[in-house]
């Protein structure tokens, strides 16, 4: 555990206010890389400029965790370490239904989003009383856990109007099923969608988490093309007044 010095000010650094501190809700994002060019291009969008939490900022796709991600059933499980690692250190009471939650809602999120299916077909018709849901089952899929690689997990300091504990899971796009031929969602959660090389990233407006984020993807795709399923997890935190960069 090193403690280390967060931005004061800035782009994507949330102010105090004043109030009750606010418990983190569980929420998910995914980091979609493209590896079919000269180099990784990471797939990301522009926050609208109406969100009360980072707008205007250029982020990967996510959202917090809803009540029906426990309830779908997906294609496929977590790999193995994927799911220890996301139990471990769980707030609350660890279990596997919480772990898999994350996941799923990493990917209707991206659905959501961006329309990318990440899924296997389904070997029946399925409904789900969540719309967003509705919209990728009835595509005739269903959500596919197995790929996504845990990479890193944030929780946003007290004191702030949203608070979230943020699991980032890594997949390699070629297990995107519609990769250029995205479904039409209609919504306008996040603007300006690109994939990005990055260099790309370095003069954008970004979460300061994000660029901690960007920089540890970019080291593991140095490594290997694809991460390991057990590497160790970067964990950021507030304990106290200090900020702190952990490993899981």
């Amino acid at each position: 555990m090193a403690k280390i010095e967060i931005p004061k000010s800035g782009k994507g650094i949330a102010a105090r206010v004043a109030g009750p501190t606010l418990k983190p809700k569980d929420a998910a994002t995914l980091i979609i890389v493209r590896q079919d060019g000269p180099e990784p291009r990471i797939l990301m969008g522009k926050r609208h400029q109406a969100h009360a939490f980072l707008p205007n900022l250029f982020v990967f796709p996510g959202g917090r965790v809803d009540m029906a991600d426990s309830r779908v059933k997906p294609a496929n499980t977590l790999h193995p370490a994927v799911e220890a690692k996301l139990m471990a250190r769980m707030r609350g009471k660890p279990s596997l239904g919480r772990a898999q939650a994350l996941a799923m809602a990493a990917i209707r999120e991206t659905f959501e989003e961006t329309g990318f299916l990440i899924g296997k077909k389904a070997d029946g018709p399925a409904r789900s009383a969540h719309t967003d849901w509705n919209e990728f089952l009835s595509t005739g899929m269903r959500p596919a856990l197995e790929p996504l690689r845990y990479i890193a997990r944030a929780i946003t300091p007290p004191g702030r109007t949203r608070r979230f504990d943020s699991r980032f899971f890594v997949l390699d796009a070629a297990h995107v099923n519609n990769l250029d031929n995205p479904v039409a969602t209609a919504t306008d959660e996040l603007l300006e969608i690109n994939w990005l090389t990055f260099a790309g990233t370095e003069d954008l407006d970004l979460p300061w988490i994000t660029r901690q984020v960007l920089k540890v993807v970019q080291e593991r795709l140095n490594a290997k093309a694809e991460p390991d399923p057990g590497a160790p997890v970067m964990f950021q935190y507030q304990r106290g007044k200090s900020w702190y960069s952990d490993e899981i």
